[in-house]
């Protein structure tokens, strides 16, 4: 079964989320916010190109942090719909026989784990954007932060959950 969120609504998606159904569920929700963390980043960057002050080598690292930054909110904007495929197998599964059980659970654990691993990279491309970045835009980057942090700690549980 596919899933894809990417092409709801907000509203869709959040209808969708607070109803009495399975998908989406904790690990879509960290997912999405993991890309909007990403997307504060990529926001922040493209303020800060082409600013007056900035030197070739400034142009150069930040045009580097938006090329990383851009697949790895796309990617994650794609886990969001990806969990609830997994999720949906696994609960299948549970009607399988235990091999069966256990790639489920594997799959149902890669998801979140990666959006654990885009989370903790994209952390990475913080300090640079606070340093050079524009300086009226740093509470947008202690926004994108919070949320990434919130997104790996939801995948951080979903992750044990789904072991």
């Amino acid at each position: 079964m596919t899933i894809n969120f990417k092409d709801k609504t907000l509203q869709e998606y959040l209808d969708q989320l607070s109803r009495r159904e399975s998908v989406p569920g904790g690990g879509s929700a960290a997912a999405l916010t993991g890309a909007m963390g990403v997307g504060l980043i990529s926001m922040v960057t493209h303020y800060s190109i082409g600013r007056k002050s900035n030197t070739k080598a400034i142009e150069k690292r930040l045009a580097k942090i938006l090329e990383k930054s851009e697949p790895m909110r796309q990617r994650l904007l794609e886990l969001t719909s990806l969990d609830s495929e997994v999720y949906l197998k696994l609960t299948a599964a549970r009607s399988l026989d235990k091999k069966a059980q256990r790639q489920a659970a594997r799959e149902a654990r890669a998801v979140p784990q990666e959006v654990c691993k885009l989370c903790y990279k994209a952390v990475q491309l913080t300090p640079y954007l606070a340093q050079k970045g524009n300086p009226y835009l740093l509470s947008d980057i202690e926004v994108a932060l919070e949320l990434l942090m919130s997104a790996f700690n939801g995948a951080r549980v979903m992750v044990r959950i789904n072991s």
